[in-house]
């Protein structure tokens, strides 16, 4: 690991945190759509589908920052939403600056399988064994984010959700069901696709692609080794054969009733054989994003204005972040 990656390992974990995420989230817009998730839950395949959709041209991992970028450079991206908003990939808990949003949540047994090799993987490690790091894990002190019941449980039950602007879209019913999951998401963006278009779409983002696509990058931060890359194996359930019952209870006493909340078995369901079972998650209407231009767009003074605005605050935010790939 690279000392410039030491220290900003260091800060991501300290007090410093809390004022560097205030500053990247300067010059956001109410027409900007945000994609939210905990790390490691399998936001990668929805941002590259979606950049696609939305541009009609296939993203790399060199160019996505300016298609689909990281919260904090979002000033330097396409504007792809009516009113000149933005798709911004945040991991960040739920913000009261998120107007309209679709969230990726994923089984966090193995969230934290994958956000284990990916450490790893990076030499970023500070505990010995995977037996080590589950309880550390779920306290939310291995990952920048908090704890993933909380990070969850922010989203599920914010404002945002509660008025039908929050899609959310388990990882495990993406990997099940992909051509179901993303034609409700372009129905939620209120974009019109046929079943063709939505085909070629994710036939030119399989996940053997997305690895040759991630291979031939050169600016992004690579390991070398399996284990530590962005682009995983994406598998579903791996922790039944990696995860202890003890280390399983473990997990229950943090997040079990956020586990049961989307239809995850517990460690008490496991031994009786339960599989993933449906989300009891009413889902938003068709449409329910409304992504209409603001009307402040169609007054020449207020737009120049809001477009300023947006500027400054967008040049602020990139001063403040560190991904440059």
């Amino acid at each position: 690991m690279s000392k410039l990656m030491q220290i900003r390992y260091g800060v991501a974990r300290s007090g410093l945190r809390a004022p560097l995420i205030w500053l990247r989230h300067r010059g956001l817009d109410s027409n900007d759509v945000f994609l939210g998730s905990y790390a490691r839950s399998g936001s990668t395949l929805p941002r590259f589908l979606l950049a696609e959709a939305l541009t009609g041209s296939t993203a790399t991992f060199d160019d996505i920052q300016q298609v689909v970028p990281e919260i904090g450079i979002h000033v330097r991206a396409k504007e792809l939403f009516p009113g000149g908003g933005h798709l911004i990939k945040t991991h960040e808990r739920y913000r009261g600056r998120y107007k309209k949003a679709i969230y990726i949540v994923r089984d966090v047994r193995d969230v934290m399988l994958s956000a284990f090799a990916r450490e790893k993987g990076m030499d970023l490690l500070k505990v010995r064994s995977l037996d080590d790091y589950v309880e550390p894990f779920m306290q939310g002190r291995m990952v920048r984010y908090g704890p993933w019941h909380e990070h969850v449980g922010e989203w599920l039950d914010s404002p945002l959700a509660k008025r039908g602007g929050l899609l959310v879209l388990r990882y495990e019913d993406l990997r099940t069901d992909l051509v179901g999951s993303f034609a409700r998401t372009l129905q939620f963006l209120n974009l019109d696709f046929d079943a063709a278009a939505i085909q070629n779409i994710l036939e030119n983002n399989s996940m053997e692609k997305m690895r040759k696509r991630e291979d031939a990058a050169t600016r992004l931060p690579k390991t070398g080794k399996e284990e530590g890359r962005q682009v995983g194996k994406g598998a579903v359930q791996g922790w039944r054969q990696t995860l202890s019952q003890e280390k399983l209870e473990i997990v229950d006493r943090y997040a079990g009733d956020v586990l049961s909340r989307l239809g995850y078995p517990t460690a008490s369901e496991v031994l009786e054989g339960k599989k993933l079972q449906p989300p009891p998650m009413p889902l938003p209407p068709a449409g329910a994003l409304g992504l209409q231009a603001s009307a402040v767009t169609h007054n020449g003074f207020l737009a120049s204005i809001r477009r300023r605005r947006k500027a400054i605050g967008g040049t602020i935010a990139d001063r403040f972040s560190w991904y440059r790939y």
